[in-house]
């Protein structure tokens, strides 16, 4: 690991998939898969994914910080609706992220301006199905929730770094996710295989699986769009 590097935003996924092309040749930290913490960097940024929730985001933001300096800690990856003008594929940028267990509220850094009325991220500490996600949007006026941003947004104004928030909706508010709590692992890692098996079984579930699948890949697809774009504006504006 070097420090040399001057300060690259630095990106916090959850999952691999929501960032794997994006980072299709960068350089990779074998040593830290072993404990399910996947690193990546190139001269112009970091993305690090650990797994799902809070604790494995701060996991993934001391690895990420090993490499030198962050210009920002930018919190990416999948979010649900919770209202029905976002849709799937909608990349959203906060101006509000809320942290639902503690009800702490962070300001990302202005991106731009709203003009749809303030975009409230709501984080939680589990898959939101449709009804928690409806009481979100009444509670919070939220429009979207994640299991991430409020942890990354933590650290970043405990260090003193600049924090956003760049959240890409896969799947709508009427959408009822499959239940999935059983094939998360302690360290947040989701066991599709087993996933796979189950749905496999179970006729009722191939038709919300296929919908969340395809959500998710064009989530992906627009949050790597949106974070390569991030990137480019970095190197244009920063020395």
């Amino acid at each position: 690991m070097t420090n040399q590097h001057k300060p690259r935003p630095v990106y916090i996924a959850a999952m691999r998939r929501e960032v794997g092309s994006l980072v299709h040749g960068w350089r990779i930290s074998e040593t830290l898969a072993a404990r399910n913490i996947h690193l990546y960097w190139n001269d112009h940024a970091v993305v690090a994914c650990a797994g799902l929730g809070g604790d494995r985001a701060r996991l993934a933001v001391q690895a990420a910080l090993t490499l030198g300096p962050a210009s920002e800690l930018v919190s990416v990856g999948w979010a649900g609706a919770c209202i029905h003008r976002l849709h799937v594929g909608d990349v959203v940028w906060p101006d509000i992220v809320v942290d639902a267990q503690t009800g702490e509220r962070f300001f990302p850094l202005k991106h731009r301006t709203p003009t749809e009325g303030l975009e409230i991220l709501v984080t939680v500490a589990a898959p939101a199905g449709v009804a928690e996600k409806e009481r979100l949007g009444v509670s919070y006026y939220a429009s979207a929730v994640d299991m991430e941003a409020a942890a990354v947004a933590r650290l970043a104004l405990a260090q003193g770094i600049p924090f956003q928030a760049i959240k890409a909706i896969s799947d709508n508010a009427s959408f009822e996710m499959p239940d999935m709590a059983d094939f998360s692992t302690p360290d947040g890692q989701f066991r599709e295989a087993a996933f796979g098996l189950h749905v496999a079984l179970r006729p009722q579930l191939w038709s919300p699986v296929a919908t969340m699948a395809r959500g998710s890949k064009l989530a992906a697809q627009r949050l790597q769009s949106e974070i390569k774009s991030h990137i480019e504006q970095h190197r244009k504006t920063k020395p």
